[in-house]
């Protein structure tokens, strides 16, 4: 069934009120007492482990329960897929995929680094997607009519730049230490070699700056389909691009992406980055 413009127009206006009721959930608790709990506690893993430190708030909980009621009161017969409370009719025509704080780490410690994923599937695909970051008062929305920031009550149109080669790139990965293997930091530190400048520790906040022309490229593993699906219409939407490491489309269960705003980098850095794709 193909997902008409009227629909899709009244999605986007409801992402944005979803991310509204998050919003007023996470900011009293950022820079606060928050609750912060360790998931990986007592699961007898290496402290070296990305996976060793887990950590979880209340506002974490609280937003996606948020978001949640609020899907719930109006499209009921929708589903939801998020990372605090699990799966809810994955098969639906209509499937939100929530990750309420992207960045916990940096929620917790006090860098405005986090934001609230939200992304929406028709029928298995991503079709609508959100970024935002309340503190700073920014939410990024994308599909295939477009993407923009809204921002202050205003809201305008964002593109991806023009990126020549790799090594005119200004690219971002969260913590290659933690998040790679030893094959997959390889291929990271070679596209890194041969890029411009790297970041690192931005979480999904660096989608947004390639969606918003800041950026040109983000690498990352690992990942949970919360972690990835909302960036992909946002990204699609303002003119770029969203692969595996081997350069194909990415899964409905996330694992190893590269997103990018020009093909001519992300092709060259899929030489390096196709040797270590799973």
């Amino acid at each position: 069934m193909t997902l008409s413009a009227d629909r899709l127009t009244a999605l986007d206006a409801f992402i944005l009120d979803l991310n509204r009721a998050s919003a007023e959930v996470i900011l009293p608790l950022f820079r606060a007492d928050h609750g912060l709990e360790d998931k990986g506690a007592g699961k007898n893993l290496p402290r070296d482990t990305h996976a060793a430190f887990d950590p979880v708030t209340e506002a974490d909980r609280g937003a996606e329960a948020a978001i949640r009621a609020l899907i719930a009161e109006r499209f009921p017969d929708h589903g939801v897929i998020g990372e605090e409370y699990g799966e809810d009719r994955p098969d639906a025509e209509f499937v939100w995929v929530l990750d309420p704080i992207d960045g916990t780490r940096a929620f917790i410690a006090g860098l405005p680094l986090w934001t609230t994923l939200i992304g929406l599937r028709h029928e298995g695909r991503p079709v609508l997607g959100s970024i935002g970051q309340p503190y700073v008062n920014e939410i990024f929305v994308g599909h295939a009519g477009g993407a923009r920031l809204v921002s202050g009550g205003e809201a305008r149109p964002i593109r991806v730049r023009e990126c020549a080669n790799i090594n005119d790139a200004v690219i971002a990965t969260t913590d290659p230490d933690a998040c790679f293997d030893g094959a997959e930091r390889g291929a990271w530190l070679q596209v890194r070699a041969a890029a411009k400048l790297a970041r690192l520790g931005c979480d999904a906040y660096a989608y947004a700056m390639v969606a918003m022309g800041k950026m040109d490229m983000v690498i990352e593993a690992g990942l949970k389909s919360w972690d990835i699906e909302a960036a992909i219409p946002l990204i699609e939407g303002a003119g770029g691009m969203v692969t595996n490491w081997r350069g194909e489309p990415v899964g409905p269960n996330g694992g190893q992406m590269v997103i990018s705003g020009d093909r001519r980098p992300l092709d060259e850095a899929l030489v390096s980055l196709r040797r270590s794709a799973k």
